[in-house]
């Protein structure tokens, strides 16, 4: 079982174009896989682009909201892990 370290949680979620507004507290970067994890769901996946107001970024740290494409659909309040191989 790979280990998993907390890095943030959903803020908001477009179900339209399956994009999460995610508030980090740890730094996020693309090629990082992720879960995200709700009562109900969970959906792993490597980030391969995210956007910060907008813009796309290969890296964002602590603090900052990033809107990421999601593999399937997620809810507000679902914690994001980092999946640590």
């Amino acid at each position: 079982m790979p280990e998993k370290k907390e890095i943030g949680k959903v803020k908001h979620f477009f179900d339209k174009i399956s994009v999460a507004v995610i508030e980090l507290n740890k730094g996020l970067k693309i090629g990082d896989k992720i879960s995200i994890e709700g009562h109900d769901n969970a959906v792993e996946q490597v980030v391969d682009s995210m956007q910060v107001e907008h813009k796309p970024v290969e890296k964002a740290k602590a603090g900052e909201s990033v809107g990421l494409k999601t593999s399937g659909v997620v809810k507000e309040n679902d914690k994001v892990f980092k999946v640590l191989e």
